[in-house]
């Protein structure tokens, strides 16, 4: 797994709990908004985190975190993210996932094998207007697939938006 970062510690980014964020390299979406370029943008990235430094220092932190937010960039892109959210789910923390929905076979991969137990999905814009958003065609279906999953996984979960003029 790419990881472009890693924040030991937050109070905001997992509600109600004490977590650390992983921040995964790549994007598959280009929205012109975007806080985060230099995980999106081959161009930008910085030397990745090594997993091992972040799951050791996860390792020293239990009882002490409550949780890990894995995030972006967009997580479900990268080949190890199952693996590394089986790890985490192993040390006993609890796991919430940002995604922007656009792989819900990986989503739903993750529900069944109970890796996470938050999900954040961005929805981006209106449906009719999503290219005009993330810079890219999007493939609207795997949109509301996702959305759908998100809804019927019995998850803790948030639906959110960024209001760009």
């Amino acid at each position: 797994m790419r990881i472009g970062g890693f924040q030991r510690f937050t109070l905001i980014d997992y509600p109600g709990k004490i977590a650390a964020i992983v921040f995964t390299q790549g994007c598959n979406f280009h929205c012109g908004y975007c806080h985060n370029p230099q995980l999106v943008c081959s161009q930008q990235f910085q030397v990745p985190v090594e997993e091992s430094i972040v799951l050791e220092f996860l390792q020293a932190r239990q009882g002490k975190l409550e949780g890990v937010v894995v995030t972006g960039g967009e997580p479900t892109i990268q080949k190890g993210l199952l693996d590394f959210l089986a790890k985490l789910k192993t040390m006993g923390y609890a796991v919430k996932l940002d995604t922007n929905g656009s792989h819900p076979e990986i989503l739903s991969s993750i529900i069944e094998l109970h890796l996470v137990d938050f999900i954040a999905m961005d929805i981006k814009t209106s449906l009719p207007h999503y290219e005009k958003a993330i810079g890219v065609k999007p493939d609207i279906e795997r949109i509301k697939a996702s959305i759908d999953l998100i809804i019927k996984s019995g998850l803790s979960h948030q639906f959110r938006t960024t209001l760009v003029k």
